[in-house]
């Protein structure tokens, strides 16, 4: 059978396990806010992949690098910052990409473009 990446189907005990280290590790992580693995009826951890590899992230910078948790919590969030900037540049290449190949802009934006030795797309806001 096969889990969606985001999908909590893990114990803790199996994560350990899988990563070679001791549950209270695990435990000690969520304290420290680095983790959040979902919680079952029973109140019982359950880890998705996407957790597993977060944790592998977690180790790696501990164990390889020395970086400490409170530093590892630093590292972490630079990374989803960097990683939510980049997912909106690309959403926004698509968009410049769309309206250049449509020659349309949506209704809120009018298209300016300036010929000059750069060819310039310039978005301004209608009032």
């Amino acid at each position: 059978m096969i889990h969606q990446y985001d999908e909590p189907v893990y114990l803790i005990s199996v994560v350990a396990k899988i990563l070679s280290i001791h549950p209270q590790t695990l435990r000690q992580y969520e304290r420290e806010n680095l983790i959040c693995p979902s919680r079952s009826n029973g109140r019982i951890r359950l880890y998705s992949q996407r957790d597993i590899d977060k944790i592998k992230l977690i180790l790696r910078l501990t164990r390889e690098l020395g970086v400490n948790l409170a530093g590892v919590d630093i590292i972490i969030r630079l990374k989803d910052n960097v990683d939510g900037m980049e997912q909106e540049i690309a959403g926004l290449r698509h968009e410049v990409s769309k309206a250049k190949n449509t020659h349309s802009v949506s209704p809120d934006k009018a298209l300016v473009t300036k010929k000059s030795i750069y060819e310039m797309i310039i978005f301004e806001q209608k009032d």
